[in-house]
C-alpha cells in the first residue's frame, strides 16, 4: 500500500448456505480495493457481522487507511442467528443450562465451509494469517474456536467477552469460578502456543453484577482473570492487549471506539 494512492474500501455483501448449521449465512467482506496481490492480505474474521454494519465499520476501515494507519487486511463479518447462544458458545463444553450445543457445528461451518468460500471467491489459496474477533458472547466464541485450533490462528480479539459462561450455576453451594469458568479452565488445561496474541476490550458499564463481591464487576473480573491464566501458561504483555474503557458500555458504539485501537495493535502501518 503506497502512501501516495487513496485507498478506497469495498464491501461485498454474500449469502451462503450452511449445511452444518442448516442456515443460510450473511457474510460482508471488507478490504481494500486497489490490493493486487490478495495473498499479501491478513484475513480477519469477525463474529456478530450484523454489529459491524450498526458500528459503519466501513468509515472506520477507510479513516484507518487513509491515515496510513492500517495494512491491507480482508475483514470477514458473519452476521449471527436467532440461535445465537447455540452457536456462540465453547465447542467442546456446554454451559450449565445446555447452550452451547451448536457450537462445535459453528466451528465446522467456519473452516469446512466459510474459509473455502472466501479462498474460492477471493481467488486466494493461503491467506499471510488469520485472525478472529468478536463481540459480548461472539468474542467468547472467537477466543475458544482460536485457542481450539491454534495451528490456524495468529490473533483473538474480544470486546466484552462473555468469560462468565460457565458449566455450573453460581446458585450451587459447591460453584467454584476458578474451576467451572470454561474458558478460563481451558486455557489452563491447554497447551502453550508462542505465536498468538490476545486482545481485550472491556468497559466500566458493561454490567453492574458483581459474582464475587469483591467490587469490581464481573465483566472486568471475567476478563483479568483470564489474562492472569494467560500469563501463567507463558504469554507476556508484549502478547496480551488489555483496554479498559471508562464508560464503555456493552454495547456497539463502545465497541466501535475501540475498535481501531485493536485494529492497529494487530495490523498496524509502520512509517
Amino acid at each position: 500500500m503506497l502512501k501516495n494512492q487513496q485507498t478506497i474500501v469495498t464491501v461485498e455483501n454474500h449469502i451462503i448456505y450452511s449445511e452444518h448449521l442448516s442456515r443460510e449465512v450473511k457474510i460482508d467482506c471488507y478490504f481494500p480495493a486497489s490490493m493486487i496481490a490478495p495473498e499479501d492480505m491478513s484475513l480477519l474474521l469477525i463474529n456478530d457481522g450484523q454489529d459491524l454494519v450498526t458500528m459503519n465499520f466501513e468509515a472506520i476501515l477507510q479513516t484507518l487507511y487513509d491515515q496510513h494507519e492500517l495494512k491491507p487486511l480482508l475483514c470477514v463479518g458473519f452476521h449471527c442467528s436467532e440461535d445465537r447462544k447455540n452457536e456462540y458458545g465453547t465447542a467442546k463444553i456446554l454451559d450449565y443450562k445446555g447452550r452451547g450445543a451448536k457450537a462445535a457445528l459453528y466451528t465446522r461451518f467456519i473452516f469446512e465451509e466459510a474459509l473455502p468460500f472466501i479462498r474460492k471467491n477471493y481467488q486466494v489459496k493461503s491467506f499471510k494469517e488469520k485472525s478472529f474477533a468478536g463481540f459480548s458472547l461472539g468474542g467468547l466464541s472467537a477466543v475458544d474456536i482460536v485457542w481450539n485450533n491454534p495451528q490456524e490462528f495468529k490473533l483473538a480479539g474480544v470486546f466484552s467477552g462473555s468469560f462468565w459462561w460457565r458449566d455450573k450455576s453460581q446458585d450451587d453451594v459447591d460453584f467454584d469460578e476458578n474451576k467451572h469458568r470454561i474458558m478460563h479452565r481451558q486455557v489452563k488445561e491447554g497447551e502453550f502456543y508462542p505465536w498468538l496474541k490476545f486482545f481485550f476490550e472491556v468497559g466500566t458499564q458493561d454490567e453492574t453484577a458483581d459474582r464475587n463481591n469483591n467490587g469490581i464487576i464481573d465483566a472486568i473480573d471475567d476478563t483479568i482473570s483470564l489474562i492472569e491464566e494467560l500469563k501463567i501458561k507463558g504469554y507476556s504483555h508484549r502478547d496480551i492487549k488489555y483496554l479498559e474503557l471508562q464508560d464503555g458500555r456493552h454495547d456497539v458504539p463502545t465497541w466501535a471506539r475501540s475498535f481501531p485501537d485493536f485494529l492497529k495493535w494487530g495490523w498496524g502501518a509502520i512509517g
